[in-house]
């Protein structure tokens, strides 16, 4: 789908990303100076919490599993 406010958006945020050689820190710096400048808020600065390492807890159980087990070179029986 082509949404023409999409992409007058992304045309805009590319430009200005351009004017920066797209150093994300320069940007930041940028907008930190306008906003004293002009007074507003323009980024919050607070990241959005994610979720918890409990969430992971049965991944890295199987990883750890996992990487306890070593090949010994020999096939069994049942593997073969």
């Amino acid at each position: 789908m082509n949404d023409p406010i999409v992409d007058e958006i992304r045309q805009v945020r590319d430009a200005y990303a351009a004017r920066f050689n797209f150093d994300l820190d320069a940007m930041f710096r940028d907008i930190k100076t306008r906003e004293r400048l002009t007074g507003l808020k323009f980024v919050d600065g607070v990241a959005r919490q994610g979720s918890s390492n409990q969430d992971m807890t049965p991944a890295l159980t199987a990883l750890a599993v996992a990487s306890d087990t070593r090949p010994t070179g020999k096939s069994s029986a049942a593997e073969r």
